[in-house]
């Protein structure tokens, strides 16, 4: 045999020779009887296959049929050339399935794009046929063990490559819920405990694992690993309990930190603001519950009683830290108390307003310009002022504005009225201890009302003060709103103002008793006391459509939406809905199936919002398919530009896709999905200045429609929050810009309103605040995602426009001690110019320097005021040669001009060639300062305790290095919002600040310094 193979390949044991020759005689050979040469002839071809696949091919059916035969020595070397040539056919099934066959001869751990072109159809045919396999049932999917054998390599290649990110990539793609945990187990044993985190920020997105049942597997596996950790990350533990939604658990675990070192009790109270930040009402409240029991003496003696009563998913057994003596029991119950006045007290508010009053930055000029150039105008322009003003101090207590214009803001009127005094409410948000008695002249007094309007603003405002706050501590505020609900009898404004209001106040927290109320004046079937008490029940269920009081109430919502004729309760009933299925995902498909299939377009658009609410923040691409269809398919223009806004919450964490995906609907001829393209973009990038936005936005400002040019105006300002004119030009111009629109007397009311109140969203919060709707820790938050929802509705009515404060969040840094106080000597550094982050500049005031016009002087008058000059002088020259002054050697000769008189010399008019001026003025070298050299900007600088920290300057953040405070949780690269800071010399004294609760009425402006210290005595007033 070989002697026949040399006769046709004399040489080769160079792969150049091979590469020069054809393959046609070694592809005779496979006609052979004898297997050992068709053996040899194949093991030739598998060396020159990729380059003479060509000829190789048009043998396929032999080279097939000889890796099918079972009786054939070489029936893998046969599978491996046909599997080649197919690739090279880029018939990949073909190809793959043979690799299959070929045994050893497929190598997985060879570098190139044969091997990686079929272990990426191998990973996609197993993962395709292991979801079937899970999915459908009674399903019989056969999975090739030969297949599952390529897949098992490929994760020991990734174990050998320290390649445990893709290897998890894996392991989640194809549902091995097995091969998660030995990934995860690998890493932490190689030194690599990342990726817990790393695999955690996965599972917050569906579209990386789109079932949610098998996120909540993987983050039960993460919870269980976290705990077995060398120094045990306890927060990530809370994080991934609270996303189990399982209280008990998180309360045993700050329970059990409590109990531990001084660090460990500084990781509970960072745990219990993070809780706090993600504004989830409900779980905190079941968290503070849980503590209460977890800490009571009772609990302590008889624990195990109490362990045996709990189910599997809230149950945790968590370890006390070890290596530490345990507190005493008065250090324990004071660490305790702290966590209390952290969930219930509301004491990370305190630091918010404390944050906001003494930060505030907010332009008083801006306002009143707008005020200047909106007066004696329309109400609505009236109102967006209002709502303007409100945006600008949100959160801060600071009213002046309104204060010093009480006989302007008196002129609304009606609905008008209701949405000032509401706006008290958005100035003074968690403003929570000083509430009754801030709205206490217009709430109702129980006699005869003046205004029900203005009683029903301000029980409108006292929810947005206690929004998400009100079910802590002894619940006074939703006890007073039901009482004001119950007293109300018919008056629908009052109705409509307390039910918001309660509905801010019992966010998420599904009390029964205050459904029922709810529901019976929904069902009065008035307008507007329907409206918001449809509204208000969404609040009070919000993502609580699993719980027995929502799956029984939505079928009877439904009906009444059928059988009401008043389109506000349709639409809030919708949307009531929408806000039930709030972070449910595919569990709410059905729902939103039954609404998106109505006959009603209000329904079908409290579907696209139910798409939003279920879906907010994952990218799932079966949600972003839905609304696109919606958004070019449906025939109302209602739902069509619903559907297209609501793709910036489904994409908000993914932004960067949003301008593109949305390109096309900016330029439709529908204006309102113009419109919802503006605001899908302004969602989802805000804070953002995201180039790809800016330029989507800003032609159309210039839009012909003037809704359209609103929408753009409020998204464009949001995109902008917080960014500097040096980080993005596009601020000044946008500011200019927006101020010439409201002065323009040819611009629409609509056009204005939009643009006045994308001036107080520019300023929003003193310059301090942007809008948010996910929190440092990366979860959803509640009141964010809602309140931007019930924003948007100010389409149909404008009192809702005071939602959006929900969605503010504080960017700020605060680190605090083990006494909640603020040590003045810690610092973070910042790696970036001042001028990067800097606040905007307060608007100039403009003084009216009336210049002198130069009036034009005829040549006769000017000879004639010459003659009379002359004569002067002359009179002036008499009277001085009486006293003697003529002829001495002072005197001065014909022309000159003597010190202090004028010249003689005869004057031109204006219109020849001089101005008469230079007769009248003393001409004065001007002095030219030379110009003053432009220092150069450092290159970084040190943000103090408290400071103003945006989310773009996150990445820049570093903390300073042998300083005496550092953040508790030294895994925090960024630190961000309210940090716990370890104290490195305990016994050393502190200088810090206290926080101070902002009284009532307090002024953001500073006092005046206190005189230096002096001893009176008597007489001192003589001398």
């Amino acid at each position: 045999i070989s002697d026949r193979m040399t006769a046709v390949y004399p040489s080769h044991n160079t792969a150049l020779q091979l590469a020069c020759s054809s393959a046609a005689g070694i592809i005779v050979f496979l006609d052979e009887p004898d297997n050992n040469l068709k053996v040899s002839a194949l093991q030739k071809l598998h060396r020159i296959v990729d380059i003479h696949w060509a000829e190789v091919c048009d043998s396929l059916p032999i080279i097939e049929e000889l890796s099918e035969d079972a009786a054939f020595p070489g029936a893998e070397l046969a599978a491996s050339v046909a599997s080649k040539c197919f690739f090279h056919l880029q018939e990949y099934n073909d190809s793959l399935r043979l690799a299959l066959c070929a045994g050893n001869y497929f190598n997985i751990h060879e570098k190139g794009e044969y091997v990686n072109t079929l272990l990426s159809k191998c990973i996609d045919e197993y993962m395709e046929l292991r979801l079937r396999k899970e999915t459908e049932e009674g399903s019989t999917v056969y999975i090739d063990p030969r297949m599952e054998n390529i897949v098992e390599q490929m994760f020991q290649r990734c174990y050998r490559d320290s390649c445990y990110e893709q290897a998890m990539g894996i392991a989640l793609d194809t549902r091995r819920i097995d091969k998660v945990e030995e990934v995860l187990v690998k890493g932490i044993e190689a030194g690599q405990e990342g990726i817990l985190r790393y695999t955690f920020n996965l599972c917050q997105g569906a579209r990386n694992i789109p079932s949610r049942e098998f996120r909540l597997s993987v983050i039960s596996i993460l919870v269980k690993l976290y705990s077995t950790l060398a120094a045990p990350d306890y927060a990530n533990v809370c994080y991934c309990l609270q996303y189990l939604d399982r209280p008990i658990a998180v309360a045993e675990t700050l329970v059990t930190l409590c109990k531990g070192s001084q660090r460990n009790a500084l990781q509970a109270y960072q745990v219990a603001f993070d809780l706090q930040e993600t504004e989830n009402q409900g779980f905190v409240l079941r968290v503070v519950d849980a503590i209460q029991k977890t800490s009571s003496p009772s609990h302590s003696t008889d624990q195990s009683a109490q362990t045996e009563g709990k189910t599997d998913n809230d149950a945790m057994e968590v370890t006390p830290p070890s290596g530490c003596e345990p507190p005493t029991e008065g250090e324990y119950e004071e660490r305790v108390a702290k966590l209390k006045r952290i969930l219930v007290e509301g004491f990370d508010v305190d630091l918010t307003l404390n944050f906001l009053f003494k930060q505030s930055k907010s332009d008083l000029s801006i306002l009143k310009s707008i005020k200047v150039a909106t007066e004696g105008r329309t109400a609505i322009l009236h109102n967006s002022t209002v709502v303007a003003h409100a945006y600008m101090y949100s959160g801060t207590t600071i009213d002046v504005f309104l204060r010093d214009n009480l006989e302007w803001l008196g002129k609304a009127s009606n609905w008008s009225k209701f949405t000032a005094v509401a706006s008290i409410g958005v100035v003074h948000k968690g403003h929570v201890h000083e509430s009754m008695n801030l709205l206490q002249p217009y709430l109702p007094q129980g006699g005869i009302s003046a205004s029900p309007y203005t009683e029903s603003g301000a029980l409108y405002a006292l929810g947005l003060i206690h929004a998400n706050k009100g079910g802590s501590g002894d619940s006074r505020t939703i006890s007073y709103l039901s009482d004001a609900l119950r007293n109300a009898g018919n008056n629908e404004v009052v109705q409509h103002g307390a039910c918001l209001g309660i509905g801010l106040a019992a966010m998420a927290t599904g009390n029964d008793t205050i459904f029922e109320e709810l529901k019976n004046t929904l069902f009065t079937d008035n307008a507007v006391a329907g409206e918001g008490a449809a509204l208000a029940i969404g609040l009070l269920l919000l993502g609580q459509s699993d719980s027995a009081v929502a799956q029984n109430s939505v079928p009877d919502l439904l009906n009444y939406a059928h059988d009401t004729e008043h389109e506000k309760i349709i639409r809030g009933l919708a949307l009531a809905i929408a806000m039930m299925v709030y972070g449910k995902e595919e569990s709410a498909d059905v729902i939103i199936e039954q609404l998106a299939r109505d006959r009603d377009p209000i329904i079908r658009y409290g579907a696209m919002y139910a798409v939003a609410m279920a879906y907010c923040g994952t990218g799932d691409n079966g949600a972003i398919r839905r609304l696109l269809h919606v958004a070019v398919s449906d025939v109302n223009d209602d739902v069509r530009r619903a559907a297209v806004t609501c793709l910036g919450f489904v994409l908000f964490r993914r932004h960067e896709t949003v301008p593109k995906l949305v390109s096309l609907l900016a330029e439709s001829f529908n204006p309102h999905v113009r419109y919802g393209a503006c605001m899908a973009v302004g969602i989802s990038c805000v804070g953002t200045a995201f180039k790809d936005a800016i330029d989507l936005l800003q032609p159309m400002l210039e839009d012909r429609v003037d809704y359209v040019r609103q929408g753009a105006y409020l998204a464009l300002s949001m995109v902008l929050m917080q960014i500097s004119e040096a980080r993005s030009p596009a601020v000044k111009k946008f500011r200019d810009h927006i101020a010439t629109v409201i002065k323009d007397k040819h611009q629409t009311a609509m056009a204005k309103s939009g643009a006045i109140m994308a001036s107080g969203i520019l300023d929003a919060g003193g310059r301090n605040v942007v809008v948010s709707m996910q929190s440092r820790a990366g979860f959803l938050k509640m009141g964010g995602v809602v309140g931007m929802v019930l924003f948007l509705q100010y389409w149909y009515w404008y009192p809702l426009m005071h939602f959006l404060s929900l969605a503010f969040s504080p960017t700020m840094i605060i680190g605090l001690n083990k006494d909640f106080d603020m040590p003045k000597n810690f610092g973070v550094l910042c790696s970036a110019p001042p001028s990067m982050f800097a606040y905007p500049k307060h608007e100039e005031k403009k003084e009216d320097k009336r210049e002198k016009v130069v009036t034009a002087v005829l040549s006769t008058t000017a000879k004639s005021r010459a003659r009379e000059a002359r004569k002067e002088a002359r009179k002036l020259g008499r009277h001085s040669s009486r006293d003697g002054s003529i002829g001495g050697p002072g005197t001065p000769t014909a022309g000159a001009i003597p010190e202090g008189g004028v010249s003689l010399e005869r004057v031109t008019s204006h219109l020849s060639t001089t101005s008469y001026l230079s007769v009248e003025e003393k001409h004065s070298e001007a002095v030219v300062d030379e110009p003053k050299k432009k220092e150069r900007e450092p290159s970084s600088f040190t943000l103090s305790n408290p400071d103003r920290l945006v989310p773009t300057q996150v990445p820049y953040i570093t903390v300073l290095e042998s300083q005496r405070y550092v953040p508790v949780d030294h895994r925090m690269v960024h630190p961000t919002g309210i940090v716990m800071l370890m104290d490195s010399d305990p016994i050393a004294p502190e200088d810090v600040l206290k926080v101070e609760r902002i009284a009532l009425g307090q002024e953001g402006e500073e006092d005046a310094e206190p005189p230096e210290p002096f001893r009176w005595r008597p007489g001192d007033e003589e001398d």
